[in-house]
């Protein structure tokens, strides 16, 4: 009889154990940052650097927050890693300590001022995940957490912060706030069958993606002012223009899903506007970023 061979190749449970450090999110963050260090002048090399370890950092604060939700999902939600039981709980806290620990690691490259945003950025994420998910207050992580993106990038990449961030950060925390309501109207039936409360379940879907679409708003007009303002040239004022229809989209994409009640719509209409802050992110400071050299700054 021939021996066994080795077990085969398992892709979907591979791509379905993967999800346990939440993916999506995780890489656009760590791109975000890898963009925005480029535009303040970072090497390629120290873009790549800053990237990664924003990515293992949101890995970690996606692996705790499926092993916090873990004995809440079982028999309610599937397609999650650790109730359908392709990973362990012991594995996924192994996952999530490896990839805080990385994540800190790779932030020495920009000293221990970048150690310590990333230790801030990394509470922040366990905040939202052991205290503030499944509550009104879900969204104050994100206004906080969001900000911290251009900041890790840009101090990562020169170690100083500009003057123009007194903008930027305002208008993150507008973004982050209008992606974490976002997010919790993607949830809203699960959260109530889990017996979360959440922003969204408060509001309602509708009045909920409207407030985003407000608030998405904001972000938009501080953009297109402060760019215009500040007399950017005029491809990069087009390319802020272009980009903030995106999350704008997003956020219509969104009302039109609330009233159909349209789960797998919903969802869409978060990851456009996720990708959408992010381009507008990188436009809106290489718009700022061009002024500020046409003017000698």
């Amino acid at each position: 009889m021939d021996a066994p061979g080795p077990p085969a190749f398992d892709l979907p449970r591979l791509v379905a154990a993967a999800r346990l450090v939440h993916p999506f999110p995780s890489l656009l963050d760590g791109a975000v940052v890898a963009l925005i260090a480029l535009v303040a002048g970072g090497s390629p090399p120290l873009a790549l650097v800053l990237g990664a370890s924003m990515t293992c950092l949101q890995f970690c604060i996606g692996a705790v927050n499926d092993i916090v939700d873990a004995p809440f999902d079982e028999g309610i939600r599937s397609g999650k890693p650790i109730p359908d039981g392709i990973v362990s709980p012991r594995r996924a806290r192994v996952v999530a300590a490896a990839a805080a620990v990385i994540g800190l690691v790779l932030a020495l490259v920009g000293g221990p001022g970048l150690v310590l945003l990333a230790l801030v950025g990394l509470g922040i994420g366990l905040a939202y995940d052991l205290l503030a998910k499944g509550t009104t207050l879900s969204w104050l992580p994100f206004a906080i957490g969001v900000p911290l993106l251009p900041l890790y990038g840009w101090y990562g990449a020169t170690g100083d912060v500009p003057g123009l961030f007194l903008v930027v950060v305002p208008a993150a925390a507008n973004a982050g706030t209008a992606l974490a309501i976002s997010n919790t109207i993607v949830d809203m039936e699960r959260d109530e069958e889990a017996g979360n409360r959440s922003i969204a379940l408060a509001l309602g879907a509708g009045r909920a993606s409207g407030v985003v679409l407000v608030l998405h708003l904001v972000v938009a007009f501080l953009a297109v002012a402060t760019t215009l303002a500040l007399g950017a040239p005029t491809g990069w004022t087009l390319a802020v223009l272009v980009s903030t229809l995106v999350p704008l989209g997003g956020a219509v994409l969104g009302i039109a899903a609330a009233a159909r009640e349209a789960t797998g719509l919903r969802e869409l209409a978060f990851e456009v506007q996720a990708v959408g802050t992010g381009l507008l992110a990188v436009a809106w400071l290489c718009a700022l970023s061009a002024s500020q050299a046409a003017a000698g700054v």
